[in-house]
């Protein structure tokens, strides 16, 4: 059986080459367990503007939807994509920092401007290589000063808002390829992942905790996630079907 192809950008939006039982005999493919194949872009970013993910959204999360161009719009998105998690970071810094926990109680100017906390800050913080006195340096090029306290709870911000990214981005792939396992009526499914995006690729830590939440949420599902060299969404799909393909 032919795996399926799913592909993301920075927001690790999946589309998934699957193959649908509700297909045409024309379709069909000998050997590939008897189902036509098809792409569908789930387009997951728009997930909870109905309210559902109400029960996980913090003040943090709202101000930065409130203060967005699409308010009460792509609250997924705004959860897991590079796009927003510096300023999800920021405003956990900024609000520690006011109730005197961080920064000595000083609220800078800086800690204040809007998308001044750029997303690749949290990718350098997170190094496991990154020492304190290197993180210091680095809050201090934000206008940022900083003792080694501080730079401790900076780095355990970052690390708690880009886990929690990456553990929703894992649950929803997880729900995507098990859905795919019950419809076909498999008990497990193997299938290949094509992903694209900085965040995906450049994180220490982005990958594995995404990778390690699909696998405990879809125990019965295999997934192999693939890694796109170059190109956006779309071609990352595209890159691992020829790979897959040639095999």
């Amino acid at each position: 059986m032919s795996p399926d192809f799913l592909d993301g950008n920075t927001s690790f939006y999946p589309c998934v080459c699957s193959q649908n039982p509700g297909g045409t005999e024309g379709d069909k493919k000998m050997g590939d367990a008897d189902f036509p194949k098809m792409c569908i872009n789930t387009e997951w970013g728009g997930l909870g503007d109905d309210g559902s993910l109400d029960d996980i959204v913090t003040s943090y999360d709202t101000e930065v939807d409130h203060n967005s161009i699409n308010p009460g719009k792509q609250r997924f998105e705004k959860l897991t994509s590079g796009m927003y998690l510096g300023e999800v970071v920021r405003h956990v810094l900024l609000d520690l920092t006011r109730r005197g926990l961080l920064f000595r109680g000083h609220v800078s100017e800086t800690l204040k401007t809007p998308g001044i906390f750029q997303t690749k800050y949290l990718s350098q913080i997170e190094s496991d290589k990154l020492a304190l006195l290197q993180i210091r340096s680095i809050l201090q090029q934000l206008g940022l000063k900083s003792t080694c306290d501080d730079s401790i709870i900076v780095k355990e911000v970052c690390g708690a808002v880009s886990h929690r990214a990456a553990q929703l981005c894992g649950a929803g792939m997880a729900a995507v390829v098990d859905k795919i396992r019950e419809n076909r009526g498999l008990e497990h499914l193997n299938i290949t992942v094509g992903v694209d995006g900085a965040l995906y690729k450049l994180h220490p830590h982005f990958s594995k905790v995404l990778e390690e939440t699909a696998g405990v949420l879809a125990p019965q599902c295999t997934v192999t996630f693939l890694p796109s060299e170059e190109g956006s969404g779309k071609g990352a799909a595209l890159i691992t079907a020829v790979a897959r393909h040639k095999r």
